[in-house]
């Protein structure tokens, strides 16, 4: 038998053995199926953050990147390349008021252009004035170091009331509350909570005043000692507004009852 009768042969076997199987009831290959592409998803340049950006830094070219963001989910308020495409080299030298995470869209509103002017003028909202009062590092006048960047405290003055000395023939002791729901600027020199800790020292706490308030501390420390009182949140959010708390009538405490008394 030649070498044709057997590849004639061989695919007739190859042939019978496929058509056996088919009748046997052998289930064919399944198809193959072709999905079609995802359709292409319009995304538009977002200003972001490089990597993490702490309070009071100031940014560099290298501190931002475009960040493609899908059109129809982008938020409102943050900087596209659309509509300011040099966003990058302008934000140079801009200061960050709040932390920001890295890739976190840059807001314009969370940035301070610092014009050459120190970090706390730059974050200082317009009217505003910040002093700086001294403080136990123990915590005895900051209700024991609790007291954090951005609390809302109230200002206590303790004096000798020489008056009260002299006619009951003891030292007498005041206290006045001098201003209501301050906000905290600064604890030492630290602006804002690091690493998680809960209790900040320092010998300073730099407080957020109107001009009037500024005079109102700045005589107290003259004549007594001042002591900050931490106020809850819920108390510091429901509470007026500050330039009317702070021109009310002094609230002094003798004997342990409160008494409206006027400013000297």
């Amino acid at each position: 038998m030649n070498r044709a009768r057997l590849a004639v042969l061989g695919v007739a076997l190859v042939a019978g053995g496929g058509a056996a199987v088919m009748m046997s009831g052998g289930s064919p290959p399944p198809p193959v199926v072709v999905q079609a592409p995802a359709p292409p998803v319009n995304t538009t340049d977002v200003l972001v953050a490089a990597a993490d950006l702490p309070m009071g830094q100031t940014l560099k070219p290298v501190d931002l990147r475009w960040q493609p963001w899908p059109s129809d989910m982008v938020p409102n308020g943050v900087v596209k390349r659309t509509e300011a495409p040099n966003a990058l080299e302008e934000t140079a030298g801009s200061i960050v008021r709040s932390a920001m995470l890295g890739g976190e869209p840059i807001r314009r509103e969370r940035l301070i252009k610092a014009d050459g002017s120190g970090f706390m003028s730059a974050i200082l909202p317009s009217g505003m004035r910040a002093v700086a009062i001294s403080i136990d590092t123990r915590g005895a006048t900051s209700a024991g170091g609790f007291i954090l960047p951005n609390d809302r405290v109230d200002v206590l003055r303790t004096f000798r009331d020489d008056e009260a000395s002299k006619g009951g023939g003891v030292d007498v002791q005041m206290s006045e509350t001098i201003l209501s729901n301050i906000r905290v600027l600064a604890i030492g020199q630290n602006v804002q909570e690091r690493n998680g800790e809960k209790v900040v020292t320092g010998e300073t706490a730099t407080l957020e005043l109107t001009p009037g308030q500024a005079e109102a501390v700045t005589l107290a420390q003259k004549t007594g000692q001042l002591s900050l009182a931490l106020r809850s949140l819920t108390d510091a959010r429901n509470d007026g507004p500050l330039e009317e708390r702070g021109d009310q009538a002094l609230t002094v405490v003798r004997y342990g009852v409160a008494r409206p008394a006027p400013r000297r």
